[in-house]
C-alpha cells in the first residue's frame, strides 16, 4: 500500500481502495496490469522535438500532417498539453517547458526546455509562440524570461493566453470552456506587460 500511497495524489485512504481492488482481481488482470506498468517506463519516453510523452521518438502532435506548423504553444507540463487539447480550439504545435522558474524549489532556466525551444525557432518556420504558462508569479517570471530570450526574432509574434484563466491558478484546473476561451482570444505579450 505504501507504494501505491507515494503516487503524486494519491492519499492514503486512496491507496487503501486500490490495493482492495487490485486484491480481488485475477492473476491474468494482475500481470497484464504489471506489464502496461513496465511498457510505460519502458517505451513511453518525451519527445525529442516538443517533449511531450509520446511511444515514439516523435510524438503524434509534431508528426501530424493537420497541426499548424507555424505556432507552439509553450507550456509548463504535459497535464498542460492535455487540457488544452481537451477544448478543441487550438491546432498548432506545443513545446513543454518541464516547469517553471521557481528559486524557492531550486529552479532555475537551465533547469528547463529554453534551449530546445530556441533551436526549433532557428530550424522552423515559426510565425507565432502562445505563451500559455499559469497566471501565477513563477509562471509569469518564466513567460518573461522566455520573451525576452526571443525578443530577437523581430518575425515571431508573441502572445499568451487571454486572462479568462483566473491569475495564481493553475492550467490543469481551468475549465475547458475558459481555457479554449483563452486560447482562442489570446493576447500579444509585450501588451500584456502593461
Amino acid at each position: 500500500m505504501n507504494e501505491i500511497a507515494s503516487l503524486q495524489g494519491v492519499g492514503k485512504r486512496t491507496a487503501l481502495r486500490y490495493v482492495l481492488d487490485l486484491s480481488g482481481r485475477s492473476d491474468e488482470d494482475i500481470a497484464r496490469f504489471i506489464r502496461s506498468i513496465q511498457d510505460l517506463k519502458t517505451h513511453v519516453k518525451p519527445c525529442k522535438r516538443c517533449h511531450n510523452l509520446s511511444d515514439t521518438e516523435i510524438c503524434s502532435i509534431c508528426s501530424s500532417p493537420n497541426r499548424d506548423q507555424s505556432i507552439i504553444c509553450v507550456v509548463e507540463d504535459i497535464r498542460d498539453v492535455l487540457a488544452i487539447e481537451a477544448t478543441h480550439q487550438y491546432k498548432g504545435l506545443y513545446h513543454v517547458l518541464g516547469g517553471k522558474i521557481s528559486p524557492m524549489d531550486g529552479i532555475g532556466p537551465s533547469d528547463l526546455n529554453v534551449g530546445t525551444l530556441l533551436e526549433r525557432l532557428e530550424k522552423s518556420e515559426v510565425s507565432e509562440l502562445i505563451l500559455a504558462l499559469s497566471a501565477t508569479m513563477e509562471g509569469d517570471t518564466t513567460s518573461y524570461y522566455v520573451f525576452k530570450k526571443i525578443e530577437k526574432y523581430k518575425d515571431l509574434t508573441t502572445s499568451t493566453l487571454s486572462r479568462g484563466v483566473p491569475v495564481g491558478d493553475e492550467l490543469q484546473y481551468t475549465d475547458e470552456v475558459t481555457l479554449g476561451r483563452s486560447i482562442v482570444q489570446r493576447t500579444l505579450y509585450d501588451k500584456s506587460l502593461r
